[in-house]
């Protein structure tokens, strides 16, 4: 898709509204994606890369999807818990803390992967690539109030 249009979004997603939007819009994403194997999203057209990520519920035991921009670090997925600059931590970051093994989905093709929540030190070098991806994670952290949580997913043998 057009360059153009992902620069509209990546702006607009500095807007509460937007962030807004965007929760509304996560459940039909996540249908959108399962029913295509990930082939199809509704942020596709803006050329953001995004997965779907399934954790296993700290709570329930019971598997969790949700979609995900990310960034890549090498062969590493890193993934931002920014839960749209909400003051709450996200439910999957809290999965991922207690149990770090999970599974991503990317264009149809699942992978299992070991999740990483990185240090100050890890987290700061990577930033700048996140921020490339989706330039609202600087807005999203401020509204927050929060440190947002980073974590690298590596894929598991």
């Amino acid at each position: 898709m057009s360059d153009r249009y992902g620069t509209v979004v990546r702006r607009l997603g500095h807007q509460p509204w937007f962030a807004w939007l965007g929760r509304q819009a996560v459940p039909l994403d996540r249908a959108i994606q399962r029913r295509t194997g990930g082939r199809l999203t509704v942020i596709g057209r803006a050329g953001l890369p995004e997965m779907l990520l399934t954790t296993i519920g700290r709570k329930t035991g019971a598997e969790r999807t949700v979609p995900l921009l990310y960034a890549r670090d090498g062969e590493r997925y890193i993934v931002i818990a920014s839960n749209w600059g909400q003051p709450n931590h996200p439910a999957w970051s809290g999965n991922l803390r207690a149990n770090p093994d999970a599974t991503v989905t990317i264009a149809g093709r699942s992978t299992p992967v070991r999740a990483e929540q990185l240090t100050p030190t890890e987290r700061e070098r990577v930033w700048p690539a996140v921020v490339r991806v989706w330039p609202a994670y600087d807005t999203y952290a401020e509204r927050a109030g929060r440190e947002l949580r980073v974590f690298a997913l590596t894929t598991r043998d």
